[in-house]
């Protein structure tokens, strides 16, 4: 079998499946559910594979990746996969000098503060990450009828990263160039809409059934800021992947004033975190869209019967939307337990079968 008819094989396996019909807005025999941040994190088999190996090099094993990737989906039952990689791969893989430091994050050793350092950013070229083509390959040939999930950092957050040389509270030094610099600004987020384009194109291709856009740190924008400065890249990021009919997911943190425009950006499905409720959510966003979200991760640390309440609050705000898919308001927390993951699984899917 050719390399594409195993990507077709592998996307027609899981065109049916919970998750893949609520993205698209049809009827599901249950509501699905994945969590971000599941492969990873919170799992014990996860730390045990990863130990002694950087976080960074993890990514670039597809052994590694596949296993990561398959863990939850072992354990929890959840009906999608998502990849194991982070969202600076793509910055790497195109020569940015970076490292991810444990407890710390993605650290970039000289930040994009001038025209002449957005020159040192070029396009990704297929051939620079091999490993994610090869790990997707091996995934969809193990994972079957249940759909993978790709994903990518946003322009905005990928050059909030670059900008700052790390993760940071305020944005102070992305601030003071958009607001200062516009029009270096927009070039920036520009070229960083083609490297993320172009790393979803390369997971679309080898096999994903479905794309994640994570723009983390939108919610530290107005309304009008991030129309004008940040919609337009996300936005095109959104086109270049419009072809492949592989549904678009977009996510942020604290993005409850912004759901209505990231609707409008182009996503098939629009993530909302624990914030505001899935019903006020899904007057801000209109009518079109399915919606992701939103049990509060920290909800999870508290005993069972306080879990299922939470939950039955999001399931029934829920109730009624044109396409629901289940997931924590950010990502699994990494202390937390993974039995009350287990258990939030299969009380999602006991509450909500059709």
């Amino acid at each position: 079998m050719s390399e594409r008819s195993q990507q077709q094989t592998g996307r027609t396996a899981a065109h049916d499946s919970a998750f893949l019909k609520a993205c698209r807005r049809g009827p599901v025999p249950h509501t699905p559910v994945w969590f971000m941040r599941q492969a990873g994190r919170s799992l014990p088999e996860y730390r045990k594979v990863r130990e002694g190996v950087p976080m960074l090099e993890s990514c670039m094993r597809p052994e590694l990746v596949t296993e990561i990737t398959l863990q939850p989906v072992r354990r929890h039952g959840v009906d999608a996969a998502i990849f194991f990689s982070d969202i600076v791969v793509p910055l790497k893989a195109v020569g940015v000098d970076l490292d991810i430091k444990p407890g710390v994050g993605p650290v970039v050793a000289e930040p994009v503060r001038t025209r002449a350092d957005l020159d040192r950013l070029r396009v990704l070229d297929p051939s620079d990450v091999p490993y994610v083509t090869e790990a997707i390959g091996m995934l969809t040939a193990e994972l079957g009828s249940t759909p993978l999930i790709g994903f990518a950092g946003a322009p905005f957050t990928l050059a909030s990263y670059l900008i700052e040389g790390g993760p940071s509270r305020s944005y102070e030094r992305t601030k003071a160039m958009i607001y200062g610099d516009p029009e270096l600004w927009r070039d920036l987020v520009d070229r960083l809409a083609d490297i993320t384009a172009a790393f979803l194109r390369v997971q679309i291709e080898a096999g994903v059934s479905a794309v994640q856009l994570f723009d983390s740190w939108a919610g530290a924008l107005a309304p009008a800021d991030y129309r004008r400065y940040v919609m337009p890249a996300s936005a095109k990021v959104f086109d270049a992947v419009a072809g492949y009919d592989v549904p678009r997911i977009h996510f942020g943190v604290g993005t409850g004033e912004l759901l209505g425009l990231m609707g409008e950006a182009g996503a098939d499905v629009v993530g909302v975190d624990w914030r505001v409720p899935m019903d006020e959510a899904a007057r801000r966003v209109g009518p079109g869209k399915a919606l992701q979200g939103n049990l509060d991760p920290a909800v999870l640390f508290a005993p069972t019967e306080a879990v299922e309440a939470k939950t039955r609050e999001v399931l029934d705000a829920a109730r009624g939307l044109e396409g629901h898919i289940f997931n924590l308001g950010h990502g699994v927390m990494p202390n937390t337990d993974p039995d009350a993951l287990t258990r939030l699984v299969a009380y999602v899917h006991e509450q909500t079968s059709r």
